[in-house]
């Protein structure tokens, strides 16, 4: 099979590489290592590559888990630019139900980087339905350790308190002011809070976990953290019912083309949705580079996304080995790809249905895919 390229882009966009992008994507596939995947590639606010593999069709939509952050972080960035939001504020002047057990000293920034010290806070059905249950276990939270002194990531719990902040803030649902005022202007479809019938690919697991002689050789540590994000909590989210929850840090559902052309309206602005001083702070000034908690790379975060960095360690970060160190963007669990690359102007989005519980190969397949991404790039 040939790839098509779209004539309008076709002088910004190598043929030859993106052969090797999909030939690389579909080994996965015929080799029966995932059921299916879709991967998108998108430059000057166009989808430039679109393909499916396996088990799906191009109108299939996927959770992409993760990713889903960087959609509610760019709501932030409304509420920034609009002066309702000061990040510098401690999340309890927004939102006094949060202020219990030690919490009332966490800031809005804090959150916003996996510094707010609960990354293992509990909240699930039924609780996250109601705006009552979710502020009920606000309450209940108490601090594992001592807020900005650790990066570690919060899976769920974080991204809670931001969505109750862009109610309180905004007046509106945080999903229906997530497609109002970013991914509509976008041209994207409703991503949170989906509960229509198009399909939805459901997440199966797929492979054995890594052995801990190959974790130690390669991340030297011998058994992967204990988290939230298990195989059975991550398809779970694909279910009508959490979908339409909308969790906001994991429960975005998505074709690749929908987050491919979000990362363009992030590089572009075409749609004057951000002002361009927060849209470049949110994008590519770094806050935090504390070590992360298990892995020790230092985290690289802006307020609410990831950059490669200039380290050499974006690969480490989630990127390939070919973007460069202004590269910024959110991955999701097992191994969905989302990022931009402001030096080629190139996004690239990755999604699939396949939990694979073997996390080296996982994190081998993100660097080998993001790497040959940016390479098509003329």
């Amino acid at each position: 099979m040939t790839a098509e390229i779209g004539t309008a882009i076709g002088d910004t966009i190598d043929g030859a590489a993106v052969e090797r992008l999909l030939a690389r994507a579909r080994r996965d596939i015929d080799e029966g290592l995932l059921p299916s995947a879709q991967l998108a590639l998108a430059i000057n606010g166009e989808i430039a590559v679109e393909e499916t593999f396996g088990a799906a069709t191009p109108e299939s939509r996927y959770c992409v888990f993760s990713s889903t952050k960087a959609f509610i972080a760019s709501c932030c960035w409304i509420l920034i630019q609009e002066g309702k939001l000061d990040v510098s504020k401690r999340v309890v002047d927004y939102i006094p139900e949060f202020g219990t057990n030690g919490k009332e000293v966490v800031t809005v920034e804090q959150v916003m980087l996996h510094q707010s010290g609960f990354p293992s806070a509990p909240l699930g059905p039924p609780d996250w339905e109601t705006k009552a249950g979710r502020l009920e276990a606000f309450g209940k939270w108490r601090l594992q350790w001592e807020p900005g002194t650790i990066s570690e990531y919060h899976p769920s719990s974080a991204h809670w308190v931001l969505a109750e902040l862009i109610e309180r803030l905004s007046g509106e649902d945080f999903r229906d002011f997530l497609e109002q005022r970013v991914t509509s202007p976008l041209g994207i479809p409703r991503v949170l809070g989906v509960t229509d019938d198009a399909p939805v690919m459901v997440p199966v697991p797929c492979g054995e976990p890594a052995t801990a002689d190959e974790l130690e050789a390669v991340l030297g540590i011998r058994e992967l953290p204990v988290t939230e994000v298990t195989t059975s909590a991550v398809a779970y989210l694909s279910r009508y019912e959490a979908r339409a929850v909308g969790l906001p840090g994991g429960g975005g559902v998505m074709r690749a083309r929908d987050l491919a052309l979000f990362y363009q309206g992030l590089l572009h602005n075409s749609a004057g949705i951000w002002d361009p001083e927060v849209l470049s702070d949110g994008t590519g000034r770094v806050r935090s580079m504390l070590p992360d908690a298990w892995t020790g790379v230092p985290a690289s975060r802006t307020l609410g996304l990831v950059t490669a960095g200039s380290d050499g360690l974006g690969s480490m970060r989630g990127f390939g080995k070919t973007t460069s160190a202004r590269a910024f963007g959110h991955n999701g669990a097992f191994g969905q790809i989302s990022w931009a690359d402001p030096e080629t102007g190139i996004s690239f989005a990755y999604a699939t249905d396949g939990l694979d519980e073997h996390i080296l190969r996982q994190g081998r397949r993100g660097i080998a895919l993001s790497s040959l991404a940016n390479e098509c790039a003329k």
